[in-house]
């Protein structure tokens, strides 16, 4: 299969490079080139998306095509210079107008309307939007396509720091024996994909000729069995603490990212069924999803091999005095 890799260099789009490249196939990135290199085997073609398709491209008539990007008149240039390609859009899960529904899949999920342009970065409503337009001008423009649309993309080389914090916050507690913070309750549903998993399935979908649109996530998981993979891919040592939502909000904890947060944590009601998708569908479409204690070695060993990688979140000593005041709280109770 000639594969044309629409970035290659970035943490998704390269892995998928990577992957296809290993299935031995013909893979082609074409990028900026700014964010890294593509990975070693696959040929080169600087490409900024703002301007016309490059003429070598336009000849190379590409079995399949994939295509991470979020702007919609890059989408429907690409999408008209290779119509005839399978194509394999990464989209998210942000399309949808209703986060609260737990057990909602890709078949009843309401979209938002699409947005023609916009900058995600300065407004991230933008973002889903944006992204249905891109849906939409892959499935009108192309002769044969699959939407996936991920929640949160996990595991080695991530730059949103999200899923690190807590291989790392983990082996911290395993070494200092002063407990890991757990927010919410054990049966608190957690949901995400690991990019390996995630690449694979985007290969094996394009030599099959999957179509459609499904979600790209994999079975969402209690808290305790998170905590509980968590805990075994770092080698066991880390004891949980579970704290209520409520109090860690109290505290200033911020949901999902940014400072002080707690990553994979939502407690807001109205994204209740942000994490608790349900994807039989994908499943069945030959999603394969990885043991969590694997994603976590795997992740861990990364960020010990990288001492600059991202780590977003609460720091350890940050979470060690959110843990101390709860337990002070808890036995002055008692």
């Amino acid at each position: 299969m000639k594969l044309l890799v629409l970035g290659g260099t970035g943490f998704v789009s390269r892995r998928i490079a990577a992957e296809a490249l290993a299935r031995g196939h013909d893979v082609v990135c074409a990028a900026r080139g700014v964010h890294g290199a593509p990975p070693a085997g696959a040929s080169f073609v600087a490409w900024d998306r703002v301007d016309p398709v490059p003429d070598g491209l336009v000849a190379m008539r590409p079995d399949g095509v994939v295509d991470v990007s979020g702007t919609p008149a890059h989408v429907s240039r690409a999408v008209a210079a290779f119509p005839g390609a399978h194509w394999v859009f990464i989209s998210t899960l942000n399309v949808y107008v209703d986060e609260s529904r737990p057990g909602a899949s890709a078949d009843d999920s309401a979209l938002v309307a699409p947005q023609a342009d916009g900058d995600p970065r300065a407004d991230p409503a933008a973002y889903g939007p944006m992204k249905v337009a891109c849906e939409e001008a892959v499935r009108a423009g192309a002769e044969a396509s699959l939407v996936l649309r991920p929640g949160l993309i996990v595991g080695p080389d991530d730059p949103s720091g999200r899923f690190a914090y807590w291989p790392h916050h983990a082996a911290l507690a395993a070494a200092d024996g002063a407990g890991l913070l757990v927010p919410g309750t054990p049966d608190d549903p957690v949901q995400f994909i690991d990019v390996g998993d995630l690449a694979a399935w985007v290969v094996r979908a394009l030599e099959t000729r999957v179509s459609g649109c499904l979600d790209a996530i994999g079975p969402s998981l209690t808290r305790r069995a998170f905590v509980d993979g968590l805990v075994a891919g770092v080698g066991g040592g880390a004891e949980p603490v579970y704290v209520p939502s409520g109090v860690l909000v109290d505290h200033g904890g911020a949901e999902w990212s940014g400072p002080r947060s707690i990553p994979l944590w939502v407690a807001d009601p109205a994204a209740s069924g942000f994490m608790a998708r349900e994807v039989s569908a994908s499943l069945r479409a030959g999603l394969a999803v990885r043991p969590l204690a694997d994603t976590v070695r795997e992740t861990l060993a990364w960020l010990r091999s990288t001492p600059d990688a991202p780590i977003t979140g609460l720091t350890r000593d940050e979470e060690r005095r959110l843990l101390d005041d709860w337990r002070h709280r808890t036995a002055a109770r008692t």
